[in-house]
């Protein structure tokens, strides 16, 4: 409590002398003003945690000022004080976004609940706002290249429908991001998202998952549990893996997406449900149609809107920022000093062709954020295969090899990606590296970058 900030806006002295002595005596760091206008101007400086604001003032009065707070700091909990309120009046204040309205005269017990109960409303406030933003962090498309932005559009056209999403990729490419991007650019983001790795449940488990049983279905079903398609009940549901489910599950998911229908394991009861499905397989699911493993009537119901996720490789030009996005993210959530990569360092990243994709990367930078003492990480603490410990003669030149390609490649991504930050205009492109527009236009087709037409 100590240090939370009160703000009392009241053009009584006498209230603003009362307010500030019981508040105070609380621990709380208050400010007081005379006006709205006053109050408008210290909030250009700094955001109280809490403001009590008097109704009936001269010149601007209570609501019109609640109005601007709400514009200026919508975080702002806002406790309206009145002399003489109506129903009307507590009404308007509550549509405007005030948390809570007291009349005067203001008695010592209310106004301390109000303040109590005001600040722990801004204190669960913050917090939300901290986990969403911690969540969003830790799962955003991270890359400016043009794969990537192609594939922020396919997401932007596919998640207001509610058309069923195969979303295909290697492993490690982020197809668990894309389908939580989906549903939460959807209709149904304030539903719940529920995932389901096919790959990862036993066969005989796999239905109790998907449709819950019965208390005695089976040996050890010992109470009554929902599946993942009750659970997931006006939300979405990730079937992850999805080519790893054996051909009687997947005549069991076919009728539930036909009919929106089920029951559970060892029940007669039909539940009915409202889910939006989205699938993802790192297999070809077509050739597993041609191997008869995989029911192409299911196929053609869940690949409505095909989605391809690009492997790491094939955007290279993403890696710089997926490293600095990785390195702020990992040295957050262990309290460490954020790190610098070196050129060098990163040029390896560069060269490494990343077939775990961006979840060996997310790894690799973590390890590197929790192990590296200093506050750079340099060529020697990247670990094999990363960087190769060859020391035979044959090796050492396989090894220059290997970095003038990684200098290379660093080389083509760095300038690429400022070509794109300034929307390919050469003339800026060339003073930002510092070289004449003729050595940019050798490099382009040294590198084989081509401009977009206009």
């Amino acid at each position: 409590m100590a240090g939370e900030h009160i703000l009392i806006v009241d053009d009584e002295p006498a209230i603003q002398t009362a307010l500030r002595g019981v508040l105070e005596d609380e621990g709380y760091r208050v400010s007081a003003v005379g006006s709205s206008l006053e109050a408008l101007s210290c909030l250009q400086d700094e955001t109280p945690d809490l403001v009590f604001l008097d109704i009936w003032m001269p010149g601007m009065d209570g609501l019109e000022a609640l109005a601007e707070i709400k514009r200026l700091r919508p975080e702002s909990v806002v406790v309206m004080i009145s002399g003489h309120g109506t129903i009307e009046t507590a009404v308007k204040a509550t549509k405007l976004g005030a948390y809570d309205f007291i009349e005067k005269p203001l008695s010592l017990e209310k106004t301390l609940l109000a303040a109590s109960r005001g600040l722990d409303h801004w204190r669960l406030e913050r917090e939300n706002r901290a986990l969403r933003e911690q969540l969003e962090r830790g799962h955003e498309l991270v890359g400016k290249s043009a794969l990537i932005d192609e594939l922020r559009q396919q997401i932007a056209i596919a998640a207001p429908t509610n058309g069923r999403v195969l979303i295909h990729g290697e492993n490690g490419v982020g197809k668990e991001l894309v389908a939580r991007s989906i549903h939460a650019q959807s209709a149904r983001h304030l539903g719940p998202f529920v995932e389901v790795n096919c790959a990862a449940i036993p066969e005989e488990l796999i239905e109790s998952e998907l449709f819950g049983h019965e208390r005695g279905a089976f040996t050890g079903a010992v109470a009554r549990r929902r599946g993942k398609f009750e659970l997931a009940d006006q939300g979405t549901l990730f079937l992850d893996e999805v080519g790893d489910m054996s051909l009687k599950t997947q005549a069991k998911v076919l009728r539930v997406l036909e009919e929106q229908a089920f029951e559970r394991v060892g029940g007669k009861e039909t539940l009915r449900v409202d889910v939006r499905v989205l699938a993802a397989s790192n297999q070809n699911l077509r050739e597993l149609i041609t191997q008869g493993r995989f029911r192409e009537d299911l196929f053609y119901r869940l690949s409505v809107i095909p989605i391809e996720v690009p492997a790491l490789r094939q955007r290279t030009e993403d890696i710089p920022q997926l490293v600095e996005h990785f390195i702020k993210l990992f040295a957050g959530e262990n309290a460490k000093r954020p790190k610098r990569i070196s050129v060098e360092a990163l040029a390896y990243f560069l060269s490494y062709e990343w077939p775990g994709n961006v979840r060996e990367l997310r790894n690799m930078v973590e390890r590197l954020v929790i192990m590296t003492p200093g506050d750079v990480i340099a060529p020697e603490a990247l670990p094999p295969p990363l960087r190769p410990r060859d020391t035979s003669q044959s090796e050492d030149i396989q090894k220059e090899k290997t970095l003038k390609e990684a200098r290379e490649a660093f080389e083509r991504a760095y300038i690429l990606g400022e070509l794109r930050s300034l929307d390919w205009n050469m003339t800026k492109t060339a003073q930002k590296l510092g070289i004449e527009r003729s050595h940019l236009y050798r490099k382009l087709k040294a590198f084989g970058i081509t401009p977009p037409k206009a």
